[in-house]
């Protein structure tokens, strides 16, 4: 028989999974709920401190006792900081562990806190000057649970009702600081014991993002594709056992006997989605190239308009060849460059979501030197965003200067997501919207977005109304992130071809 044990997150405890339990039960699975020590469980001892540690016990005691009886598949479920214990319990029991399941939880690593977890930078501060403000015994002290508005900054709580989102905070508990800054210890044990990811894509990347990541070097994700670990998808923020248990339980019941998506792993014969051609034939143009630009030309002396794509990511720093290079941007490059307009690539080092300042000032600087260019007509300049290079849109948002003709965003992430933890940065397109003033905005939206990043355009396309900004709205039919080189349809055709006719149109009028 497979036994469940499912692990709750901070704040959190066994009540959280009534319901999920339920449904696992009526489907023949046997299920066990773990009480962490200070989190629905027992209390410390007087005077004594409460970590990571203490955590993990409580996990191996219910594998334990789990393992005692004859007959049973252990399956780990561990939920948000409840994968730590997990983990860390499972490399003692490896042997005794069927799979172990990350429930939009992260991939924690010997010797690093759960709180390094934590993706909101504030938060992280927040913990980390609480517990130093307790002088030595700091770490023996508690972090009160979120008011009921507070529980976004630790994961996004769409899809949960009112009611909900009541119950979990009048049930919540303060965590104990040691289980967020006690290093996570591990033999490498734990390595062997296959697992699997269930995704709540209304908190953060899907399926199709991670495929992204691995097409483009992430060494992390490509890991996971050499592994061959299977995910699952929930379209529901970070609580899916109170947003949608039955579609839970149904997902661990199918995580447990080895079902899911597994990653393409990247090979000589794989040719990455962003590596495949353009879904125009466009010409061959002169291009030049300095620094981290490249400027193709169009005929003629000029001053010329231009134009410059901004390139999604996170992108790691090793990936080759640079997205300068893909045939996404020099496609378009290539395709205003042949009607009269100076096209431009650049390299901007967006590595990770903790980039996006450096980031956005390699993109103000490429722009400056691109006005600078006796050929470009410096008063005449659009700036086109592309994915993950969405949140840069905020700051050309922000009292726009006169010579930036029109900004564009194709499948563009406009708000940062829940998982990033940069809720309260510059980079929130949705919040500069209202200092733009009369720019043109051409927004090209794919149809078959991942729920959210199509999310955060929904939300900016609310605030464009909300504030009668100048916002054009391409729509791509059966359209996927990344269209250029995945969707080479007609309807894909005619949206590019409208896309930049509506950018030139700004520009040259």
């Amino acid at each position: 028989m497979t036994v469940f044990i499912l692990v709750a997150g901070a704040f959190t405890g066994p009540h959280v999974w009534r319901d999920t339990a339920a449904r696992l039960t009526a489907d023949g699975a046997e299920v066990r709920t773990v009480a962490l020590t200070g989190l629905g469980g027992r209390h410390g001892e007087p005077g004594g401190t409460v970590d990571l540690e203490t955590h993990v016990a409580d996990v191996l005691a219910v594998i334990d006792a789990v393992a005692a009886e004859a007959g049973r598949e252990i399956v780990l479920v561990g939920h948000d900081y409840g994968i730590h214990p997990v983990i860390g319990a499972a490399d003692r029991r490896a042997g005794t562990i069927a799979r172990i399941v990350h429930l939009d939880a992260g991939m924690p690593r010997d010797g690093v806190p759960a709180l390094a977890a934590v993706p909101d930078q504030r938060l992280r501060d927040e913990v980390a000057e609480r517990a130093a403000g307790g002088g030595e015994r700091g770490a023996g002290g508690e972090l009160p649970p979120p008011a009921r508005d507070g529980w976004s900054r630790w994961g996004s709580t769409a899809g949960l009702s009112d009611a909900a989102l009541d119950g979990l905070t009048a049930l919540a508990a303060p965590q104990p600081l040691g289980t967020l800054l006690q290093p996570l210890r591990l033999t490498g044990a734990v390595a062997e014991v296959p697992v699997t990811g269930v995704l709540c894509t209304g908190n953060g990347p899907g399926v199709e993002v991670l495929q992204i990541l691995v097409d483009v070097g992430d060494p992390a994700v490509r890991a996971l594709a050499d592994a061959k670990v299977p995910f699952f998808e929930l379209p529901t923020g970070h609580w899916p056992m109170l947003s949608c248990p039955a579609a839970l339980a149904e997902t661990l019941i199918e995580a447990a006997a080895g079902g899911g998506h597994r990653l393409t792993a990247a090979d000589a014969a794989h040719t990455p989605a962003h590596l495949r051609p353009f879904l125009l034939d466009v010409p061959e143009r002169p291009r030049e190239r300095a620094g981290n630009t490249d400027l193709y030309l169009p005929d003629g002396p000029g001053p010329h308009p231009a134009v410059v794509f901004v390139h999604g990511g996170p992108v790691p720093a090793g990936a080759r060849p640079t997205p300068r290079d893909w045939p996404t941007l020099t496609g378009y490059a290539r395709l205003v460059a042949g009607q009269g307009v100076v096209g431009v690539t650049l390299d901007h080092r967006l590595h990770a979501v903790t980039d996006y300042e450096v980031a956005a000032a390699d993109v103000a600087d490429a722009v400056e030197r691109v006005r600078a260019d006796p050929r470009v007509d410096a008063d005449r300049v659009a700036v086109w965003f592309f994915s993950g290079g969405g949140p840069i849109v905020a700051d050309w948002l922000t009292n726009p200067p006169a010579w930036l003709r029109c900004v564009a965003a194709n499948y563009p992430i406009l708000a940062p997501l829940p998982s990033w933890g940069l809720g309260g940065s510059r980079f929130h397109p949705v919040r500069a919207l209202s200092r733009a003033g009369r720019l043109p905005v051409v927004l090209v939206r794919a149809e078959r977005e991942s729920a959210d990043i199509a999310a955060t355009v929904e939300e900016f396309l609310a605030e464009a109304a909300r504030c009668g900004a100048n916002v054009e709205v391409i729509d791509v039919p059966e359209g996927r992130h990344g269209f250029e080189t995945l969707d080479p349809t007609d309807g894909a055709r005619e949206a590019v071809h409208r896309a930049v006719g509506a950018v030139l149109a700004r520009l040259k009028g």
